[in-house]
């Protein structure tokens, strides 16, 4: 049996992603998709490539999640079982690319500058 692994990252949230030929279980981190995005907006965003392409109950899925936020991490693994589909078939890759699967968002978090107390807002000015 194959195992077809690939990387996303969003954020500072990064997922390895593992993908067999199954039944369509999704285990993130040891547990169920459902137990650790209980959101239906984040679940959905995990299962984006499989519905685009419908390969639902194709494959399961296991993922090791770090870093980040929920938003990050759920578009982390949205990101790798794209690409982890694309290694198991490169003829899929323009059906996920016009999705807008394939690119990596790469807006991070802007470093906070001296002097302020942000990374742009300004301490409160005082004419005197």
């Amino acid at each position: 049996m194959q195992v077809f692994n690939a990387t996303g990252r969003r954020k500072s949230a990064v997922a390895r992603v593992y993908l067999k030929p199954g039944s369509g279980a999704v285990v993130i981190n040891g547990k169920a998709l459902e137990e650790y995005f209980p959101s239906e907006l984040l679940q959905y965003v995990v299962r984006q490539p499989f519905q685009v392409l419908e390969l639902a109950e194709t494959f399961d899925v296991t993922v090791t999640l770090n870093g980040g936020g929920i938003s990050g991490q759920a578009e982390a693994v949205r990101l790798g079982v794209s690409r982890a589909l694309v290694e198991y078939n490169a003829e899929l890759k323009p059906t996920l690319r016009a999705h807008g699967f394939m690119t990596r968002d790469s807006r991070t978090v802007e470093r906070k500058k001296p002097g302020r107390p942000g990374a742009r807002k300004r301490f409160q000015f005082s004419k005197r």
